[in-house]
């Protein structure tokens, strides 16, 4: 029965794998998707917060923590899991995959959907504008699926993963500050 209900899960993840990354092929999307899908990378979001951190003043400094330290969370757990599952990426296993970036490890969880989730909803939370912080996820997760480079299972367990992480984190901000304030106080 599992092995039933897991070929079909991978069934449905492939037919919308290629619902997306051949069927809404298009040059428009192949000009932006790739420069979209670098947006989810740490690098991307660790340099928005020195941006934050030197220009955003005390409450700018303080989101800035926060991300960082819910993307060293959201990191850790997608390495685990990236190596724990080694789930090969979509391009690897099927045929006739449109691939217009190339990536190395493994697939599960996306780890770019990972930092963008985590990104957008601290910053959304913290600056508003959540729904348009979390559609701007969401167009990051899909360029994931549309550049071939990952399934879009891969993509929703990372937006979650960045969701719980950032949720995780916003939960214990009060603490952290506090933590961060007195370790200031004593430099």
């Amino acid at each position: 029965m599992l092995e039933g209900l897991i070929g079909t899960l991978s069934q449905v993840d492939t037919t919308i794998f290629y619902m997306i990354n051949l069927n809404l092929q298009n040059s428009f999307f192949n000009f932006l998707m790739p420069l979209i899908t670098n947006a989810g990378t740490d690098a991307f979001w660790l340099f928005l917060c020195v941006l934050l951190f030197l220009f955003g003043g005390e409450k700018g400094r303080n989101v800035a923590l926060i991300i960082v330290i819910a993307l060293s969370i959201g990191y850790g757990v997608t390495e685990i899991l990236k190596y724990e599952v080694a789930r090969p990426r979509p391009f690897i296993t099927l045929k006739n995959v449109h691939l217009l970036v190339t990536m190395n490890e493994y697939s599960f969880p996306s780890g770019h959907s990972v930092a963008s989730f985590i990104g957008c909803t601290i910053l959304g939370k913290k600056y508003g504008y959540l729904p348009i912080f979390l559609l701007f996820a969401c167009t990051i997760a899909f360029s994931r699926i549309y550049v071939g480079v990952h399934y879009p299972f891969d993509v929703v367990v990372g937006a979650l993963i960045g969701v719980l992480c950032s949720l995780l984190i916003l939960h214990f901000e009060e603490d952290i500050l506090k933590l961060k304030n007195r370790f200031v106080q004593k430099l």
